[in-house]
């Protein structure tokens, strides 16, 4: 069960701190969400349109049923500026060495790592509150003996190894389809629902994950569009999920200095590339933390009952 509406930005500790006196529905047991139990709201259909702006855009989560704003165009914020706390803490730093909280933003559709301060003071997000279900998102992995590893806890098959290379998207689907026994691509849940978010990689060590020739771990490819950017360009770009470090290229202050590669979103994030092209385009990444673009991402199949 959740809360219906989220209320005004807070800082995060304020957010921990006012699940225990929400009464909502008369009920007293409301807390923070993890990240999985978040995200589990998130709905691909949405799709933010950074030409017009919050007018011309649709929300990443379904409205029908939660109330949602964007960021306020009118005071100088983006309309992506209305991201969500959850309580799942990076068990590291991202950017300027800052202590973070992974969120979901709902305009834009994407996980990342928010610090819970900045140089410009305490970070303010929206919150929405849960409660029920504690085992939601607590994986529950068999090894199979055979190559394969199901997660008792959803009913899914997923390969113990990834595919020990990078493909673009189109490659990636051509990779799953060429298997035999129904292995497919994973959407964009059915990936973030084996992140493992207290450890890097972030992914149980039951699974196998390769390591890239600079020591970082891959991005891995979803089956899932990410319709974002300007109406004549969404659909390019397909959802990935980080189990490696989730890098950018920002300078500090921002806009000051060379920009470094830095650890700007946490493992376990999930954003999006490209569906095909060349990263050699984008030598300092792209978008305000210049977030490294790969396009040829890792795979790791799964198949249902």
């Amino acid at each position: 069960m959740w809360v219906k509406a989220r209320g005004e930005k807070v800082t995060w500790q304020d957010a921990v701190a006012g699940a225990k006196s929400c009464r909502a529905g008369g009920f007293t047991d409301w807390r923070m969400p993890t990240i999985k139990e978040l995200y589990s709201l998130i709905n691909f259909n949405g799709g933010f349109d950074m030409r017009a702006g919050a007018k011309r855009s649709t929300p990443y989560l379904d409205t029908k049923y939660f109330e949602f704003k964007y960021g306020d165009e009118s005071k100088g914020e983006r309309g992506i500026d209305c991201q969500d706390w959850t309580a799942t803490e990076y068990i590291r730093t991202t950017m300027d060495n800052n202590p973070t909280v992974f969120g979901v933003n709902f305009a834009d559709g994407r996980i990342k790592g928010y610090p819970k301060t900045t140089r410009r003071g305490a970070h303010r997000l929206f919150v929405r509150y849960v409660r029920g279900n504690p085992l939601y998102g607590k994986n529950d992995f068999r090894d199979n003996g055979d190559g394969t590893i199901t997660d008792r806890a959803t009913g899914l098959m997923w390969q113990k190894a990834d595919s020990g290379k990078g493909l673009n998207w189109e490659q990636a689907l051509a990779y799953a389809a060429s298997l035999k026994g129904g292995w497919r691509l994973p959407n964009a849940k059915e990936l973030q629902s084996i992140v493992d978010y207290t450890r890097i990689p972030a992914i149980s060590p039951v699974f196998q994950c390769s390591t890239l020739p600079d020591g970082e771990h891959p991005f891995y490819w979803t089956s899932t569009t990410h319709l974002d950017g300007p109406r004549d360009r969404q659909g390019i770009a397909a959802v990935y999920v980080c189990f490696g470090r989730a890098l950018g290229w920002m300078s500090f202050p921002p806009g000051v200095g060379q920009p470094r590669l830095t650890d700007v979103h946490g493992a376990g994030a999930q954003r999006s590339d490209p569906k095909t092209g060349d990263p050699r385009d984008y030598p300092q990444g792209r978008g305000p933390q210049g977030d490294v673009i790969r396009i040829f991402n890792y795979v790791r199949c799964v198949r249902s009952p």
